[in-house]
């Protein structure tokens, strides 16, 4: 795999970035306002060597990747547990967030508390969570929009349309759980 690239490709909520490096991903952006905002937004998160590369340059993992994402935006069942993705940059606690995270499968939500109690931190780590959710390098690949507040609520999205993003990409996953019979409560 090339030391570093990245490219763009649209979804079924719109036009989203990945960058990746020898290890795996190392960002994914979803959709903002516009194509150019979310190729601006990624770049802020990549080195100024990164290269841009055409859907047909990809190398085979990074090409995978993308198509699993386009396809889960668009209802398939895939958790992408197993997706490269590289954490070097990411602090321990974060990393435990995100590991347990990508357990969490399509059409299933937690709650902040639930995360921080299954990762072995005390119920009042649910911020903390929330906190490192929030600074997610890789959404989709670590589904932060499956972790949500207490009591229904849907909690913050850092993601381009907020909230509504979150809602609409748990719509995506819960629709398709229920056409195939799959609980949608984790």
């Amino acid at each position: 795999m090339e030391a570093s690239g990245f490219t763009l490709f649209d979804t079924a909520i719109g036009c989203c970035g990945i960058a990746w490096g020898p290890a795996g991903l190392t960002d994914v952006q979803l959709p903002e306002s516009s194509r150019a905002a979310t190729r601006a937004r990624l770049l802020r998160q990549l080195p100024p060597a990164a290269r841009e590369h055409a859907p047909s340059e990809l190398p085979p993992e990074i090409a995978d990747a993308v198509a699993r994402i386009v396809a889960l935006l668009a209802g398939a069942d895939d958790d992408l547990a197993d997706v490269a993705v590289d954490m070097e940059r990411v602090p321990p606690f974060h990393r435990r967030v995100y590991d347990l995270a990508r357990t969490i499968p399509p059409g299933a939500t937690l709650t902040y508390g639930e995360v921080a109690d299954r990762i072995g931190a005390d119920r009042g780590a649910a911020r903390a969570v929330g906190q490192a959710l929030g600074a997610n390098p890789v959404p989709i690949v670590v589904p932060c929009h499956r972790v949500t507040a207490a009591g229904g609520k849907t909690g913050g999205f850092s993601a381009g349309g907020g909230v509504s993003t979150k809602l609409r990409m748990l719509d995506i996953e819960r629709a398709h759980a229920a056409a195939h019979g799959a609980p949608t409560l984790f």
